[in-house]
């Protein structure tokens, strides 16, 4: 035979068997005797032939894709482009690639509860990670019954079916709080959209703070509040509350940025008259003037976690939600 050996089609027709033969011979399976399998092994190293990874999938009926899935149900308008999502994915990617597999990104408005049905029967991953449950946590749980090989970032609530990986949100939300307490704040305002779980949680605990104290008023944010929260937000809000706080939580850390500036257009200085602390603890966070005070996510070890989880799911194991403890850093806006 001439020319370069490119598929199994050519190498079996080298070696005088059939396409299979050279696919069980090449996997090292022991259905082809050994002295057929060595002949046809020697044959495609002679010939520079390996086969491909789609030829290996097939094979094994992997994939060798994992479906990144970011449902934007409570809020939009949010763009992947959102600094919390871009560091995420950045980190899933590193774990993904030494595991082996590509990764397959999607940003999902929910318009009918069969969104995540849809992406499953497509067929072209060998499982998921979802990033944030949004207002989506029943459609996750209806199809976690089911459905092994999905992980979400995102809190975790109890009774929930689905396998959630996230910060102990109701914790990072009380010691930002009491640290805005212990700072002699006695009007907080809380800015960001409850209406997806995380940033709830935060704001339960920011509650929780304040439960026992009299003397401390909390003030939060409609539930339509935007997660990509513009300065004209803050502004409208700020006006309708009255007297401007002495203290912010905000649940991100680009929320609390854009406070940050609104409040110096009001001529009001941070952390002098008003004290500012965010969640997440990203990489602007550290760079911003002055340095932002947040409560820190190991967004690391969380992608870390993702994409452990998931592949003893792949495999079939069931697996726990696991709670990482936040971390209150303490700098320059409070």
């Amino acid at each position: 035979m001439s020319g370069k050996i490119r598929t199994i089609y050519d190498l079996a027709k080298l070696a005088g068997v059939s396409a299979a033969t050279v696919s069980r011979a090449l996997a090292r399976k022991d259905v082809v005797n050994s002295e057929t399998s060595e002949r046809i092994r020697k044959l495609a190293e002679q010939h520079d032939f390996r086969p491909s990874a789609l030829a290996r999938n097939l094979r094994t009926r992997r994939r060798g894709a994992i479906g990144v899935v970011v449902p934007l149900g409570h809020d939009r308008g949010q763009h992947l482009s959102d600094p919390f999502f871009m560091t995420l994915i950045g980190c899933l990617a590193d774990e993904l690639t030494e595991s082996g597999f590509d990764l397959m990104l999607s940003r999902v408005i929910p318009n009918q509860d069969n969104w995540l049905s849809k992406l499953i029967d497509a067929d072209r991953v060998d499982g998921f990670i979802v990033i944030g449950q949004s207002d989506q946590s029943g459609v996750l749980d209806r199809i976690a019954a089911n459905y092994l090989p999905m992980v979400a970032w995102g809190g975790f609530v109890q009774g929930q079916i689905h396998c959630s990986i996230g910060t102990d949100n109701f914790l990072g939300g009380r010691l930002a709080t009491q640290h805005l307490i212990d700072r002699g704040c006695r009007k907080i305002a809380f800015l960001g959209n409850t209406q997806a779980i995380e940033p709830s949680l935060r704001l339960e605990g920011a509650k929780a703070a304040i439960r026992a104290r009299d003397d401390i008023i909390l003030v939060d944010t409609p539930t339509h509040f935007a997660s990509e929260v513009s300065g004209s937000d803050i502004a409208d809000f700020l006006s309708q509350i009255g007297d401007p706080p002495d203290g912010i939580f905000a649940a991100s850390d680009l929320i609390a940025l854009t406070a940050i500036q609104v409040l110096a257009t009001r001529g009001l200085s941070v952390p002098g008259d008003v004290k500012v602390i965010g969640y997440d603890d990203l990489y602007l966070a550290r760079t911003s003037a002055p340095p932002l005070s947040t409560v820190r996510q190991n967004i690391a070890a969380g992608a870390s976690h993702l994409v452990g989880n998931l592949m003893k799911r792949i495999g079939g194991e069931v697996t726990g939600s696991v709670i990482l403890n936040p971390e209150l850093v303490v700098r320059e806006t409070t």
